[in-house]
């Protein structure tokens, strides 16, 4: 069984009003770790999640991009979404844990250097690329984006990085440059050709490419009743994250960073995210 981290904070909004709780199950596990954010008046955890220095931003996004975040109410949960994926990062390279579940609220693709929007304002998994490549060497690192909609802050930012692989699934969006790739899903999409689009893009580029690392932008905003409805089923999901929890258990020592991005619905956040964590954590037997 692999080692998993669940990055946690408290967050407004209907989506995660069952979490932690609806990890009963998995918390309990002895090779799965919550990393939980301290807020004023709520217990400490064991493992505790600290906000970042507002420094590392600057990394990625630029200074007035940042001090027009900080002005609206979302800045908080921006910082401990961006903390979340960072520690993430930190703690597999560290080899505290081999792969991680990480909750956010702001984040992440459709904030680029100098834009922000759609409910995303801080690029955690950006960020914590140039983190990993400032404090542990690392240079070639993959981002598999399945959110429903283009990335298009991610894309930007890492448009002319030929160290960075961003493999795009989604309904739009520019076409293919240089290691940014851009792969079209159609409106009104079933399991079997969602699976077949995602293996037959995903899994030659990557192995091509041999990254040290996998992030994984993960929306269910497709799923089927979704803002974002491409006609997938739930259980598409779990599958995906079978996929790519066996292209980084060969190819770069089990680093998978799971990312949470789009999604509203509270009973696909309540069904999915558990079955998500238990394939992180091999607790998930089905063929």
């Amino acid at each position: 069984m692999n080692r998993t981290g669940i990055f946690f904070h408290y967050q407004e909004g209907e989506r995660l009003k069952d979490f932690p709780e609806a990890l009963d199950g998995i918390l309990d596990r002895e090779n799965v770790f919550l990393y939980d954010a301290h807020y004023p008046l709520k217990p400490p955890s064991s493992f505790e999640l600290k906000p970042v220095s507002e420094d590392i931003f600057l990394q990625v996004h630029t200074s007035e991009m940042i001090d027009s975040i900080k002005r609206t109410p979302a800045f908080q949960g921006a910082v401990f979404s961006v903390a979340g994926t960072v520690a993430a990062a930190v703690r597999i390279w560290q080899g505290d844990i081999e792969n991680a579940f990480v909750f956010t609220g702001y984040g992440d693709h459709h904030a680029g250097t100098h834009f922000y929007g759609g409910g995303c304002y801080l690029n955690g998994a950006a960020i914590a690329v140039h983190e990993l490549r400032r404090h542990f060497g690392v240079s070639r690192l993959a981002i598999v984006d399945t959110d429903a909609h283009h990335g298009d802050g991610t894309w930007e930012i890492f448009e002319d990085d030929p160290e960075l692989l961003y493999m795009c699934f989604c309904t739009g969006g520019p076409p293919d440059r240089n290691n940014n790739m851009n792969v079209r899903v159609p409106w009104r999409t079933t399991y079997e050709e969602y699976l077949r689009l995602v293996a037959e893009n995903f899994a030659p580029a990557v192995r091509k490419f041999e990254p040290e690392a996998i992030f994984w932008n993960w929306g269910y905003d497709g799923t089927q009743g979704e803002y974002g409805d491409l006609g997938i089923p739930p259980e598409t999901h779990v599958a995906l994250a079978r996929l790519f929890k066996d292209a980084a258990d060969r190819l770069c020592q089990g680093r998978l960073i799971v990312v949470l991005c789009g999604g509203s619905r509270r009973d696909l956040a309540h069904q999915l995210i558990p079955g998500v964590i238990r394939v992180l954590a091999g607790l998930d037997q089905s063929p």
